[in-house]
């Protein structure tokens, strides 16, 4: 099952029919109505973000940030580990197409391991893709990072995603500052939503608490096989025990859940259906704050 969460699935798969509050695959998908968070005015902290990444085109909609992370193996062990290249390139895509400037953090800053296997054969040409790939192998460290900047992040899965992030503090800040203090979107894929395990509201009531939230559960990995036994933790279990309703199918179907500001996908062939829902809860947000248009950047 693992593989398939990591670029295994084809784009014929990834094809969905998914509409923000529509079912789904035969599953109902909640969308319960975003709360429009007044922006702060913040102070801006020169950063890479600010200073060394090119202005949105004229008429953006602002700027999203992929989180993603750095680890080339699990955990201690020597086994490889890598980003999904295809949780990048869907969503990348349609944050795109709906006018939206990407850019790219992880914990250690630069390039991203992004292991052969685990591109499939209609992502391979987007590997020469340079307005991506630039990203990928330049990605900004979290301390670089202005959040005041952002309307979403996007928290990618892959193998490595559940090693350095979720524990790390300035990205978890980074992701607080745009859900609280921008009233933007946290957004997570596959195994991504281990990275927002661990966010907390200024109240210190885990972001999950009481929100329905899916990722890639633990009884679809291969529990018997090495890799598994690196992990540090699980992901639902963990939603579960900071109070968050845990959702997943049993299949690999695309399945999002949308609860208000957060959006989170199962798996793989999810990564396009989540980057909707939240271009779609950034539309509902700007319909319901007059004057506040696209986002400042």
């Amino acid at each position: 099952m693992l593989s398939a969460s990591l670029g295994g699935v084809s784009s014929a798969q990834a094809a969905h029919a998914f509409t923000t509050g529509q079912a789904l695959t035969g599953q109902a998908v909640v969308d319960r109505s975003p709360t429009v968070v007044p922006t702060e005015g913040t102070g801006r902290a020169p950063s890479v973000a600010k200073t060394g990444l090119p202005e949105p085109a004229r008429g953006s909609q602002g700027r999203i940030l992929f989180i993603l992370a750095s680890s080339k193996v699990h955990g201690a062990s020597s086994l490889p580990a890598s980003i999904s290249f295809g949780e990048v390139v869907h969503a990348w895509d349609t944050f795109q197409a709906a006018g939206y400037s990407v850019d790219f953090v992880s914990p250690d800053g630069g390039a991203v391991p992004i292991l052969d296997r685990y591109v499939s054969k209609d992502m391979e040409p987007r590997l020469k893709d340079g307005r991506i790939m630039d990203g990928l192998r330049n990605t900004a460290k979290p301390a670089q990072v202005d959040p005041a900047r952002y309307r979403a992040v996007y928290y990618v899965g892959g193998s490595n995603a559940i090693y350095g992030v979720p524990e790390h503090p300035v990205l978890q800040n980074i992701a607080m500052h745009v859900y609280e203090r921008n009233g933007g979107v946290v957004s997570a894929v596959c195994h991504g939503t281990a990275g927002i395990v661990n966010l907390k509201l200024s109240n210190g009531q885990a972001l999950v608490a009481g929100k329905r939230i899916t990722g890639f559960p633990e009884e679809h990995e291969d529990q018997g096989a090495a890799y598994f036994k690196e992990f540090p933790f699980l992901i639902r279990k963990t939603v579960e025990a900071r109070g968050g309703s845990f959702h997943a199918l049993d299949g690999d179907q695309p399945y999002a859940e949308v609860d208000g500001r957060v959006v989170t996908g199962q798996n793989y062939a999810s990564a396009k259906p989540v980057a909707e829902a939240v271009v779609e809860v950034l539309r509902k947000l700007a319909d319901r704050q007059p004057g506040r248009g696209a986002a400042k950047n």
